[in-house]
């Protein structure tokens, strides 16, 4: 029997992280002996300074937390040392941890990761796993080493991809964290489970999102850009421009359904624009755009979309 807490420091930023650090706060074998997220950032047309979704939640919780420009700056590891931490968690941070900080606890840094590793490793995992069309992803409990994800694994949790947007298999994840975090931590204090080194083979990388990611190829199939528009909502969103012989406007497809029907027309095409719905012929299948939002107006049915813009369906 434990005789004392598991001192904690928790660093996170994305939605992710929210819902681990709610069970840890809950939980009696834990002391939570600091928190840390990033730095609020400009966003919108305005650069409003905005919180992390941590921060923002934290706010709301009247939870204190430091947003530290650097976690590697002399000054901060001082901080650090004097809590004197078992263990640093981190979960969706978005700023890389030099050795001094790696080093510091007594256990070492403990990283919740959105995939199985080593399939995607890197900063966009669950966009990753929804673009490759998998049925299964998941989350991993590993030692942080100076790599990008590399270090060892003491434990994964499954969990399937059944039509998700990126948002909601986050928080999905998010709480098949807060489920096992806690046994985890205690294991990993007691010396109940050791960290594994990761296997190469299966071994894959998901980079930063770019905006020109999110560009639609009706080349491709149905399923693919339904997949792309569920890993990029909100952002950078599946996006395309529709033209006319006097018009153009640049549309976000915000909700989709592949209709499981080949079209004879060629890809990017519109099959059907009616009251009812809107449907775009893609390589394979066809895809009805449930929703859109036209730059600089708000989201609307795909119908309705068509319903007021005749200009770009009348033959």
């Amino acid at each position: 029997m434990r005789n004392k807490k598991i001192k904690v420091y928790y660093m996170g930023a994305g939605m992710i992280s929210i819902e681990p650090l709610k069970a840890l706060l809950n939980s009696s074998s834990v002391d939570i002996v600091g928190i840390a997220t990033q730095p609020d950032k400009p966003a919108g047309r305005k650069k409003k300074l905005m919180p992390t979704p941590l921060g923002l939640w934290a706010d709301e919780n009247d939870v204190a937390l430091e947003k530290p420009s650097s976690v590697n700056t002399p000054e901060f590891l001082e901080l650090l040392n004097e809590k004197n931490i078992d263990l640093i968690f981190v979960a969706s941070f978005g700023q890389i941890m030099k050795t001094p900080v790696l080093n510091l606890p007594n256990f070492g840094c403990v990283n919740l990761h959105a995939s199985l590793l080593p399939a995607y490793r890197g900063a966009s995992p669950i966009a990753a796993a929804i673009l490759d069309l998998q049925t299964e992803t998941g989350i991993s409990f590993m030692k942080m080493d100076e790599g990008l994800d590399t270090g060892p694994v003491y434990c994964t949790y499954s969990l399937p991809i059944s039509g998700e947007t990126a948002p909601e298999l986050e928080y999905k994840l998010s709480l098949l964290g807060a489920e096992h975090i806690v046994s985890v931590l205690e294991k990993i204090i007691d010396n109940k489970i050791k960290p594994e080194t990761q296997p190469e083979k299966g071994a894959s990388y998901a980079g930063k999102i770019k905006k020109a990611d999110g560009a639609v190829n009706w080349n491709d199939s149905a399923e693919k850009i339904d997949a792309k528009v569920r890993a990029y909502y909100p952002w950078p969103g599946a996006h395309f421009s529709l033209k006319s012989p006097k018009k153009s406007i640049n549309l976000t497809i915000t909700k989709s359904k592949v209709i499981l029907e080949n079209s004879k027309l060629s890809p990017g095409s519109t099959v059907t624009a009616d009251k009812k719905r809107w449907v775009i012929a893609c390589s394979q299948n066809c895809l009805e755009l449930v929703k859109v939002k036209p730059e600089g107006k708000n989201e609307m049915t795909g119908a309705e979309f068509v319903r007021g813009r005749p200009q770009f369906f009348d033959s």
